[in-house]
């Protein structure tokens, strides 16, 4: 599932593309994949939720996107842009029989592709975006929390894994697997510790670290989008280029040379150096 850099990273990529473009027709392949009716017009605005994507029309209705584990944009005009889970989709033919909406503008074409159908689109009325029960629930991202708000979230959520409270989207927005081990490392916190062990001066390095992974991967495009497409699919750089323990499982800590080891946490598979992230106990 793509995570809040990747989404990012698809706002910006479509905005060069379809801003002041208007939608002429909606084509609904599959019913489950689209909610509401359908209501063309120009597109006057992207703005992003945490991982989903909002399209802001001229005609007072928005469509919200959101991916999922599977789900592709693919814009197809004067050049071809591609975001979304990795596939040969990206560089053939469309649409296929992954096509789930197809929203043709004047000049170019929008592909919504998603192999397992877990991903929509659902047309609302622009007011009431804030309001859809997706988006209201969502907790503020890194870059708009104190440490303050932080700090008191974990203590709300104290005999809580710090990993599944930082992965909780209704407690800091953002944080998925990838940037959630990342943002442990960095700031030497074990992932089973517990929420309310953690003191005020590692929660604000651990929000200071949320933010700049993010960041960095934002910058790198992602860890796991291709980009504008080529005959060879470039591809977001973050784990290549940045990434300290995630998928690293074996090899050495950048910082002491410890063998890095992948545990489960809450469900998920979870990287760390057992040297830089000690667990310590959740009463020191």
């Amino acid at each position: 599932m793509p995570e809040l850099p990747e989404v990012e990273t698809v706002k910006r990529g479509l905005s060069k593309f379809i801003i002041q473009k208007k939608i002429i027709k909606t084509e609904i392949l599959n019913e489950k994949s689209f909610i509401g009716t359908p209501k063309n017009g120009t597109v006057k605005n992207i703005r992003r939720f945490g991982k989903a994507l909002v399209l802001d029309l001229d005609n007072g209705f928005s469509l919200m996107i959101h991916l999922r584990m599977t789900g592709q944009l693919i814009y197809d005009g004067e050049e071809r842009y591609a975001a979304g889970h990795p596939s040969e989709n990206f560089v053939v033919s469309l649409p296929n029989k992954q096509t789930r909406v197809v929203l043709k503008f004047e000049n170019g074409t929008l592909y919504f592709n998603d192999q397992r159908k877990f991903g929509f689109i659902k047309s609302l009325k622009t007011s009431e975006v804030q309001d859809d029960s997706f988006i209201k629930k969502l907790a503020k991202e890194p870059w708009a929390m104190t440490v303050e708000e932080f700090y008191e979230k974990l203590q709300h959520h104290k005999n809580s894994l710090i990993k599944a409270t930082i992965l909780d989207q209704t407690i800091i927005c953002g944080l998925g697997n990838i940037y959630a081990d990342e943002s442990l490392f960095m700031s030497k916190i074990h992932p089973e510790r517990r929420s309310g062990s953690i003191t005020k001066q590692e929660t604000e390095k651990l929000l200071q670290s949320a933010c700049e992974v993010m960041e960095k991967s934002i910058e790198a495009g992602g860890s796991t989008l291709s980009n504008y497409v080529k005959a060879d699919g470039t591809r977001g750089n973050y784990l290549d280029k940045f990434a300290k323990v995630f998928h690293r499982e074996g090899k050495n800590c950048p910082v002491c040379n410890e063998k890095i080891i992948k545990i489960r946490v809450a469900g998920r598979g979870t990287h760390l150096c057992p040297c830089c992230q000690k667990k310590g106990s959740d009463n020191d």
